[in-house]
């Protein structure tokens, strides 16, 4: 006798099996990177972060990605820098998937002044999405670092997709090939721009060779952009960056004055300038018009 196996008509057992395999999908973890050995690598994920007793609903009154309110669960990123030990000298390196990288300053994350801004840790739930960023297929998730008071905070600080957070030293100390030359005196243009260009440009280029994104090619090697865009049009590469040139796949965003000021955009191009010339004086570099 031919034998066959019996399928109940429960109408219901499709929707629960999805229920389940929704409850039984990974988690996605966010990496933590301290900078000695004393502390391991550990990792934090959306369901420990959900169980945190300081995880709460969180508004955004003008979130820089997405450009309108969001509203996100979300801990205060202080709750994982205290298990990567980082201190207000240290900075936090923040890797995104798609390879942007962020040095945020310790004492910008960790504030000691009343009523300064402080950043947050914005997760996203497996089972409720956010949105996808405008102009792009995928979200800001799995993990945000968002301001919900953003005053004085730049529109790269506010890293997005993010993988792996580490405590490192500043950039000028782990790269010294980015620091203008010693003689630039303080409050100098100069000495000002690379301080535009760590906050705003380092998260996506490198320069002689020092950084860690890859998005972007590097500013100094093998020749400065000064070098080859006459100034007008460089500037208006940084606000506008498919005015000057388009290609496939461009990733380049523009900087409007709120994020970049023309005060700061003439201390950037100003620091550009002189790390053209400081290479070209050590024969590096062939020399900026």
């Amino acid at each position: 006798m031919q034998h066959t196996r019996f399928m109940p008509s429960w109408p219901w057992l499709p929707g629960l099996l999805f229920s389940l395999c929704s409850t039984l999908a990974p988690a996605a973890v966010l990496e933590l990177d301290p900078a000695t050995e004393a502390r391991p690598a550990i990792a934090w994920t959306t369901e420990r972060l959900a169980a945190h007793p300081e995880a709460q609903e969180i508004q955004i009154p003008n979130d820089v990605s997405y450009r309108r309110p969001m509203q996100y669960r979300a801990v205060p990123l202080a709750v994982v820098l205290a298990d990567l030990g980082l201190q207000r000298t240290d900075t936090l390196e923040a890797v995104a998937l798609d390879g942007f990288v962020a040095q945020l300053p310790g004492a910008l994350l960790l504030p000691t002044r009343a009523g300064a801004p402080r950043p947050w840790l914005a997760f996203e739930p497996p089972d409720a999405a956010w949105p996808a960023l405008p102009g792009k297929t995928a979200s800001a998730g799995p993990f945000y670092l968002v301001w919900p008071d953003a005053r004085g905070i730049r529109s790269e600080q506010w890293p997005y997709a993010l993988a792996r957070l580490g405590s490192k030293a500043s950039p000028g100390a782990r790269w010294p090939q980015i620091n203008v030359a010693a003689s630039v005196p303080a409050g100098d243009p100069r000495r000002q721009g690379q301080a535009v260009f760590m906050a705003q440009c380092l998260v996506c280029h490198k320069i002689n060779g020092g950084g860690e994104s890859t998005l972007g090619p590097d500013l100094n090697q093998p020749m400065s952009p000064v070098a080859y865009f006459q100034p007008q049009a460089l500037r208006r590469l940084i606000r506008n960056p498919a005015q000057v040139r388009t290609w496939p796949g461009q990733a380049m965003p523009g900087f409007a004055p709120d994020q970049i000021s023309d005060t700061e955009l003439d201390q950037l191009l100003a620091y550009l300038g002189h790390m053209a010339q400081d290479g070209a004086r050590q024969g590096r570099l062939p020399a900026a018009r």
